[in-house]
């Protein structure tokens, strides 16, 4: 790649597809399932194991950096859960390099010579001592690349320590095995990347190996793939949780509803009561006025009555009942009616009678007056 083509690269990942203003880049957005997800998070075993003997070749689906400095972007604003799609793809890879895995070991049981298993015991522990070698030896390369001269220097002693440990095991196993089985080369197959280790390879040939592109791309693909595992785990528990806390806020809601719902009927209800308690008041004053008129009525009747009585048994102490008190009252007060206007009259005639008499005397007189006068 030139220069300049790493420079629109790094300008790419870096901007995005919208950083020269090119609409047919635009077209093509990062959620299209065009887009190959594992590429977004940087994870694509096309890219990861390009240029090893494992070479996938070109992906199937589209990678271009501007979608992945697209998606960053777009990721920081809300989950876009791209990462199921990832753990799909890695999981089916992995998948078919572990069927690989089994088949080879299957063929070097079905080549190599049957051993014991105490010999193969001893044997595996000489394969371990190698790897660990071999790690140590890729380590202590990268340490030196990077700079870092003294961690590189520990790295070759600890080196050492295993070689003398290794020696040891392969002297175990020589001995436990005849001289004519212990010069055939007894391979291994790597776990991480399927490839064939031999029981006598050297250091360089197993630094070359664990320092190597394809086992080291393997182990960022398991690596990333486990990552990606606990990515989802945690967003899917993170999701859980937001919808419990929205399930319980709703709860929470429909409870302050129905409370404030129960509240409002108390509260209608205690109207309800209170206007029902208001008018059985005024119910009750009324009536308590209407008694209380009729009481004041009926003390009136009866102080009438009482009164009434009163006068009519001045009059008459023995009367059987008072509707007969009243025609007697009735009789007798015609009676005196009469009796006072006969007394009148008897008075006025006798008035009269005195007047005449008066009268007849007066003229006697006046007779016997002039009688007398005459005679003289």
């Amino acid at each position: 790649m030139s220069a300049q083509a790493q420079m629109r690269a790094l300008l790419d990942q870096l901007m995005g597809t919208a950083r020269d203003g090119d609409e047919t880049r635009q077209r093509v957005k990062f959620t299209d399932e065009r887009v190959c997800k594992s590429h977004l998070l940087n994870c694509c075993p096309h890219d990861i194991l390009s240029g090893t003997r494992m070479d996938l070749g070109e992906c199937a689906k589209t990678h271009d950096l501007a979608l992945r400095a697209d998606y960053e972007i777009a990721s920081k604003a809300r989950e876009l859960f791209f990462e199921l799609d990832a753990v799909d793809h890695l999981e089916s890879f992995i998948a078919d390099c572990d069927r690989r895995t089994e088949l080879a070991k299957k063929r070097l049981v079905e080549t190599q010579d049957e051993i014991s298993a105490e010999v193969a015991a001893k044997a595996e522990t000489v394969h371990e001592l190698n790897e660990e070698i071999g790690k140590l030896l890729a380590k202590a390369e990268q340490l030196g690349a990077e700079g870092n001269v003294d961690e590189a220097q520990l790295i070759l002693q600890e080196v050492e320590k295993v070689r003398s440990r290794k020696r040891d095991a392969e002297e175990e196993y020589r001995n436990s095995m005849p001289a004519s089985s212990f010069q055939q080369q007894k391979l291994r197959v790597c776990e991480v990347c399927s490839a064939y280790l031999g029981l006598h390879d050297n250091d360089r040939r197993l630094a070359d190996h664990f320092g190597g592109k394809l086992h080291l791309g393997f182990i960022q693909i398991r690596e990333k793939l486990e990552a990606l595992k606990k990515t989802v785990i945690d967003k899917q528990e993170k999701r859980n949780q937001d919808r419990l806390k929205r399930r319980e806020e709703r709860e929470k809601e429909e409870r302050m509803k129905t409370r404030t719902k129960s509240r409002s009927r108390e509260r209608s209800r205690e109207h309800r009561s209170r206007s029902r308690e208001r008018r059985r008041r005024r119910s009750s004053s009324r009536e308590r006025r209407r008694s209380s008129r009729s009481r004041s009525r009926d003390r009136e009747r009866r102080r009438r009555h009482r009164s009434h009585s009163r006068s009519c048994s001045k009059g008459h102490r023995h009367e059987p009942s008072t509707r007969h008190k009243s025609s007697r009252d009735r009789e007798h007060s015609s009676r005196d009616h009469s009796r006072e206007r006969s007394r009148k009259r008897g008075s006025s005639e006798r008035r009269q009678d005195s007047r005449d008499q008066n009268g007849r005397t007066d003229s006697r007189r006046a007779q016997d007056r002039d009688r007398d006068t005459g005679d003289l």
